[in-house]
């Protein structure tokens, strides 16, 4: 994914710096994390993610509807993930009883076992390229300008 700057935009410096700054780093980071599942544990950063939105849900399951807003794919992107998962055995559907339309994805006992291997992976991935590099007040500082844009301000303290 090519990064998105503004054609014709009055940005001033310091905000084209910060956004190349932020697309950059995300950019680098994910290509990263991603190739080192690949390699380790043949998996996908999309696939991880589904097995851990998943592994966190109540009972291994959510809607197909709230999986795709929690790994940020559209509805046609998280039914293709997801039929590779079901073909893997790492996922099964099951439908909602409350509702004909609706349809679940549920972690199966293999997808279980898969998220618990790939997890250290990930988790040192993380570390390795993402928290050591900032202190903590870098941290907390970088959690305080993100939140905001996304609407889901949390704070820990």
């Amino acid at each position: 994914m090519g990064q998105y700057i503004p054609v014709g935009s009055e940005l001033k410096p310091a905000e084209l710096r910060a956004w190349r700054a932020f697309l950059d780093a995300q950019a680098t980071l994910l290509r990263r994390l991603e190739a080192e599942l690949v390699a380790g544990e043949g998996m996908t950063l999309a696939e991880f993610d589904v097995l851990a939105q998943l592994g966190r849900a109540e009972d291994g399951r959510l809607r197909m509807s709230d999986l795709s807003e929690r790994v940020r794919l559209s509805p046609s992107g998280i039914t293709r993930l997801v039929d590779r998962l079901v073909r893997a055995g790492l996922v099964k559907r099951g439908n909602c009883a409350t509702d004909r339309r609706g349809t679940w994805a549920i972690l199966t006992t293999e997808g279980t076992a898969r998220l618990r291997r790939a997890r250290p992976l990930h988790l040192r991935g993380v570390r390795q390229h993402f928290a050591r590099r900032l202190s903590p007040a870098q941290l907390d500082e970088l959690a305080d300008a993100l939140e905001p844009l996304t609407g889901d301000r949390v704070s820990s303290k």
